[in-house]
């Protein structure tokens, strides 16, 4: 089994209802007739809109496909479902881990909001210093510094699609739905300025240590666990 990833690109203007529909209704049944299992959507739609994203060039990430083939070679009807959904598809085949499991509700909208990062290692780090700084040192960081109640790790071993850009991960981290406008919340420092503070501080020190700031994309979703 292979797990696929597809981060979709489309204008900034779309209304999020209209591109989550598109998926749910369209590409998503499209998905299961062409074998695709464990089937999630997540989606930058009205519920997460007033999140403010980290764009880079080109059409932004509005919207990613996550599910899961006995092979990628056989991935041709579902990319060919998330294209009539979207005006471009980034695709990944990943490794994923969970060290945060959170609670969804099949079939229906999670609660809270996803915060779907793509990120690249800082230049000149080799493998074996990347991973275990990010899996080893980072992922107290990650959990001990802000509100998070889900963390996906997905590890990308290989592109798809031709244009998609060569990041190292795209990573899923669920929040309470107050962290998308208020960073206290996010930093699990309700009421307390002093822990904001020093939370915030550790979390930029230590992904310094192993991130390239300069690709990063990150945008705020709804996720939906379809099966």
């Amino acid at each position: 089994m292979e797990k696929l990833l597809y981060l979709l690109r489309d204008d900034a203007e779309r209304p999020g209802a209209e591109l989550r529909r598109a998926l749910l209704e369209g590409a998503a049944p499209a998905l299961r007739a062409a074998g695709a299992r464990d089937v999630v959507v997540n989606v930058q739609d009205e519920h997460t809109a007033a999140g403010t994203p980290i764009r880079k060039e080109g059409p932004p990430v509005r919207a990613m496909v996550t599910f899961w083939m006995q092979t990628a070679d056989d991935r041709a009807p579902c990319e060919a479902a998330l294209r009539a959904a979207a005006a471009r598809i980034d695709g990944y085949v990943v490794s994923e881990a969970r060290p945060l499991v959170h609670a969804t509700n099949p079939g229906g909208r999670t609660a809270g909001m996803n915060q779907v990062t793509c990120i690249a290692r800082r230049p000149g780090l080799a493998d074996e210093e990347f991973f275990r700084i990010w899996h080893g040192d980072h992922r107290a960081v990650a959990v001990e510094t802000q509100s998070t109640t889900g963390y996906v790790r997905n590890v990308v071993a290989f592109r798809l699609t031709p244009d998609a850009k060569p990041f190292d991960a795209i990573v899923e981290e669920t929040f309470p739905i107050e962290a998308l406008t208020d960073p206290h919340v996010f930093y699990d420092a309700v009421g307390d300025e002093a822990k904001f503070r020093a939370n915030l501080d550790r979390m930029m020190k230590s992904c310094e240590r192993f991130l390239d700031f300069a690709p990063m994309e990150c945008t705020h979703m709804s996720e939906y666990v379809l099966g």
